[in-house]
């Protein structure tokens, strides 16, 4: 590949941007936090990523777009993803802008706070209601719960909250 110049881990940030969740498409690995880490040597790239959760079933997408994304920049050499379990991902790692993009989908983000006994609620994804009650903590995914909102009637899913303080 030719070279057009150093290779910039803003640069690399910037490709990140386009890299979404493939089961939450509104969503961008950075703004779920997923990006722990970005270096570059010379033209080669290295970025360390932080699974949400273990067992994640989209890891081997998300490092295939990854990888692609990052040798679409110019004068990129060799890239390599690397999974990390530390520091462990937290959902307090979600940005604004991950919050705004997943009420959007129609998920809920998860509670930047918990209450003192350590319970935690989710406002509505659709209408914002604070009337809602869990169906069930098992949704379609292992980070997901199902939710019901009794003001407009409508089953949602919310982001549930990892902490490292629960």
């Amino acid at each position: 590949m030719t070279t057009f110049g150093k290779v910039s881990a803003e640069m690399v940030y910037e490709a990140l941007i386009h890299v979404k969740d493939p089961e939450i498409d509104s969503v961008s690995i950075i703004d779920l936090g997923m990006v722990e880490k970005v270096t570059t040597e010379g033209n080669n790239v290295k970025v360390v990523l932080l699974p949400t959760f273990l067992g994640c079933p989209a890891l081997e997408i998300i490092k295939k777009n990854t990888m692609n994304a990052v040798k679409e920049l110019p004068g990129v050499g060799e890239v390599e993803v690397e999974f990390v379990f530390h520091p462990p991902w937290t959902s307090d790692r979600i940005t604004e802008k991950g919050h705004v993009n997943l009420r959007k989908f129609g998920i809920a983000p998860p509670p930047r706070h918990f209450e003192e006994d350590g319970s935690w609620h989710v406002d509505c994804a659709y209408c914002g209601s604070t009337y809602v009650t869990m169906e069930n903590i098992f949704g379609p995914t292992a980070c997901r719960s199902i939710l019901y909102c009794k003001s407009c009637k409508n089953v949602f899913e919310a982001m549930k909250p990892v902490s490292t303080l629960m």
